[in-house]
């Protein structure tokens, strides 16, 4: 049986439990960071102890007058002092929030009593409270081998066989990649990063500088420049941001995440792209950010690499106008086997053996559908995508899956 394929770029998909100038992160700012989280749940999906995501009616809070020219620091300051007025008009507890969502989805994370927590479920302004959760990246099916992880001196230029299958490597974008991830190496010399408006979502001591590699992974497959070594991306040369929300060990919150998108929302302009290769279970909270977010700059989602329908995972299952979600395939037109599918998935993209730029100046060779999406990003910054050709799947597989090439 044959799906259509079209070659287009694809994001990657971290499973979901659930910064700014040049690299400044020393090795002990790491340790401490390590230090800081030690005692944080690790478990995928874990429930964080008394942590709970707080939605509102958008009507609960008046919109400033001056909106549209406050920053995103300002915006978020006036949006805080409004919610902790409101908090205490709920609860009469003051609020200690540890992100305010302002531009996608009104409200807050924050340490809640019990008695707080069933305050804001019985009144009317409330339309959600859930749990906060560990974010994990899940480790992607057929992980390939090595490359240079770092230290050494880059490699002659190579293009991946992705990047010519989804005809990339032409030219790059005036627009901007925002990649929602573990950060992205901020001096690595194969990439231009917009330190200034990266950022980081971990606080403590974090900055928006990759200490996993998966996210500068991502963001190589978009945009590696085209200067005679490392790797080349789908739009090199294109500026990409660090959206951090993922720590050393590939772990976050889900609060994080949706603070990240609320960031991208806040910052990104109608031609932009942000690629999330990252999901999980099921959370109405992140989906609805992301919806928001949508109508700012364009999305892509990693399907995930469960070998399972993407209906059953956040963000991957949203769809909209500007969201697409992305599966994963292999150099022989093959269906990626650990890739999920169904009914949200737009595009299917290379992800298997796709090699990338990786943290400390190095690259590596990796497979995902988080190594998918950034495909397609790196299509959509460059503009329409078109049908490339097909791809063998396995019978039980429905077939309405194009692969995107430019």
């Amino acid at each position: 049986m044959k799906r259509k394929l079209i070659y287009s770029v694809g994001f990657s998909a971290i499973t979901l439990l659930a910064v700014s100038c040049k690299k400044e992160v020393t090795e002990q700012q790491a340790q401490r960071e390590e230090i800081e989280n030690v005692e944080a749940p690790t478990k995928f999906g874990e429930i964080i102890p008394n942590t709970y995501i707080v939605r509102y009616a958008q009507s609960s809070v008046a919109t400033p007058k001056n909106n549209v020219s406050l920053t995103y620091h300002e915006r978020q300051n006036l949006y805080k002092e409004e919610l902790q007025h409101l908090h205490k008009s709920i609860t009469q507890r003051d609020l200690e929030a540890q992100s305010i969502y302002d531009k996608t989805i009104l409200g807050y994370s924050a340490v809640l009593s019990e008695e707080e927590v069933e305050k804001l479920k019985n009144d009317p302004r409330v339309i959600n409270i859930e749990p906060d959760r560990i974010v994990s990246l899940g480790k992607p099916d057929g992980v390939g081998g090595g490359g240079n992880k770092g230290g050494d001196t880059p490699p002659p230029q190579t293009t991946p066989w992705g990047i010519s299958r989804v005809n990339g490597g032409g030219s790059s974008s005036a627009f901007t990649a925002w990649i929602i991830d573990s950060g992205v190496d901020l001096d690595h010399p194969d990439l231009n990063v917009n330190t200034s408006l990266s950022e980081t979502f971990l606080g403590g001591n974090s900055t928006p500088d990759d200490q996993n590699g998966h996210g500068t992974h991502v963001a190589g497959t978009v945009a590696a420049l085209d200067n005679n070594f490392g790797v080349i991306g789908v739009a090199p040369g294109t500026s990409v941001v660090s959206v951090r929300v993922l720590d050393r060990r590939g772990s976050g919150s889900l609060s994080g995440v949706i603070a990240g998108v609320n960031y991208v929302a806040s910052n990104a302009g109608a031609n932009d792209v942000a690629n999330m290769s990252l999901g999980g279970g099921i959370s109405t909270s992140l989906d609805a950010a992301v919806i928001s977010a949508s109508s700012t700059c364009k999305f892509v989602l990693a399907a995930g690499n469960e070998s399972d329908d993407a209906n059953n995972h956040s963000p991957a299952r949203v769809n909209g106008a500007n969201i697409y979600t992305v599966s994963a395939m292999t150099s022989t037109d093959g269906w990626a086997s650990f890739s999920n599918y169904g009914s949200p998935v737009d595009y299917i993209e290379p992800g298997v053996n796709i090699n990338s730029t990786w943290k400390n100046g190095g690259y590596n060779t990796i497979s995902g559908t988080s190594m998918a999406a950034p495909h397609l990003t790196g299509l959509l910054l460059l503009g329409n995508v078109s049908v490339g050709g097909y791809v063998n799947v396995t019978p039980d597989l429905p077939d309405t899956d194009p692969i995107g090439v430019h």
